[in-house]
């Protein structure tokens, strides 16, 4: 790695000092602007003051755990872009209860300590790139209707609320609508991993949108065995 400047601001929210100093100095190498945290309270009145680009976020907090800091920081984006701020958890807790409470809050990655921190910072970019494209295309499927540019998702004319990362997931799905994608196929395009993704986390967000735009007939999202997943019309 080398130093640079000017890059994306990060907040690095842990009660640990050790853990928290290491972490901003190696990211402020990196080329990132960070700031940080030591409990969920200081963590959400800093993201309100100067909204970051990405949150690195410990579960255990001395006030509240980092679950609830999601929740808090979900009910808000006082910067007005067009979704909530991304999440990474960096957390002791492995439990893979622990690891779905995570993703299913919203959380963009999860990631137990000990961690490599190459590998972390090339979680953060992966991150970040794939929030900072700039969509303006409105896409539809049946009732199923994409707005990219205001970042919105309607299913028969009402609001679905969708997570960041089950955003891009589903921008995927339906601009590849009819045409089969494997799971390396949306490992790349929307988790854009430079190194080998654990492919169940597609299972997972799949089921995610399942439960979210597949709750009414007739049924979007296909499994193909063997091969992927494909969004679609049934065959009439």
């Amino acid at each position: 790695m080398t130093p640079t400047d000017g890059g994306e601001r990060l907040l690095v929210v842990d009660d640990e000092a050790t853990v928290r100093e290491l972490l901003s100095a190696t990211l402020r190498f990196a080329g990132f602007r960070v700031t940080s945290a030591a409990t969920g309270a200081e963590a959400v009145a800093a993201a309100t003051r100067e909204p970051p680009d990405l949150v690195l976020l410990d579960v255990m907090l001395p006030d509240m755990d980092g679950f609830e800091v999601v929740q808090r920081l979900r009910e808000r984006r006082p910067d007005g872009r067009g979704g909530p701020v991304p999440v990474l958890f960096l957390t002791a807790r492995d439990r893979q209860a622990d690891k779905i409470t995570g993703l299913s809050l919203g959380a963009d990655d999860y990631v137990t300590k000990p961690f490599d921190l190459e590998e972390l910072i090339a979680r953060i970019r992966a991150i970040l790139r794939r929030t900072k494209g700039h969509q303006t295309d409105v896409l539809s499927v049946g009732t199923l209707v994409l707005d990219a540019e205001g970042h919105q998702v309607t299913r028969a004319g009402r609001p679905v609320r969708v997570s960041p990362t089950e955003f891009r997931l589903l921008h995927y799905l339906m601009a590849n609508a009819g045409r089969v994608v494997s799971k390396a196929q949306i490992l790349d395009r929307v988790w854009h991993y430079d190194f080998g993704g654990d492919a169940s986390i597609v299972d997972t967000y799949i089921s995610y949108l399942r439960r979210k735009v597949d709750t009414a007939e007739p049924k979007l999202i296909h499994t193909v065995h063997g091969t992927g997943y494909v969004m679609r019309e049934p065959r009439k």
